[in-house]
């Protein structure tokens, strides 16, 4: 089958390489690393809950909602695979065919990804473009080439240049208004 767990994507240890992806991308030492392990282990804990026993969703969305407070209390900025996987108005684990239902649908000529969680029935949208590429994969949102780039060069002065003294026609009637 080539997935690991109940048969469903993501489920077992594949989670923790998103963490760790994350953590090697960032350039030098890791701010919050011990913030980030335990966001892991909540990550995955619910994972492995969900795995062992589907209806204990109850138990598996305390974790994922305890790892959401965490990110935001410590403002850490979480990787989009993992906010994807999570309902933002319940924090349930959203699996396809378990925990969430999963469609395509066009609109206006493009392909999207929707998402609708089972408990609280709140849809999320995705682009489901492969040539899409994240900014968080982009070379340029790495932190290690952002100081081998270029300064931004200044704009070229378009404004009309200010002159040093006003003609005194000007100058004369805006004083004689203020008395």
């Amino acid at each position: 089958r080539g997935r690991r767990g109940r048969g469903y994507p993501g489920a077992g240890p594949v989670d923790g390489r998103v963490w760790r992806a994350r953590a090697a991308r960032m350039a030098g030492p890791v701010k919050d690393r011990e913030a980030l392990q335990r966001l892991s282990f909540l990550y995955q804990a619910a994972h492995c809950v969900l795995a062992q026993d589907p209806e204990n969703q109850a138990l598996a969305r305390f974790y994922c909602h305890t790892e959401r407070t965490i990110a935001k209390r410590l403002v850490l900025r979480r990787d989009p695979s993992v906010k994807r996987t999570l309902c933002r108005g319940c924090s349930s684990l959203l699996i396809p065919g378990l925990t969430c239902t999963q469609r395509q649908r066009r609109c206006k000529g493009q392909r999207w990804t929707v998402q609708t969680c089972l408990t609280c029935q709140r849809s999320q949208r995705f682009l489901n473009d492969p040539r899409h590429v994240l900014w968080g994969d982009r070379p340029e949102a790495q932190l290690g080439n952002q100081a081998d780039s270029k300064p931004p060069q200044p704009l070229p002065n378009t404004a009309h240049p200010i002159p040093a003294q006003l003609p005194e026609e000007k100058v004369q009637p805006q004083s004689s208004s203020h008395q």
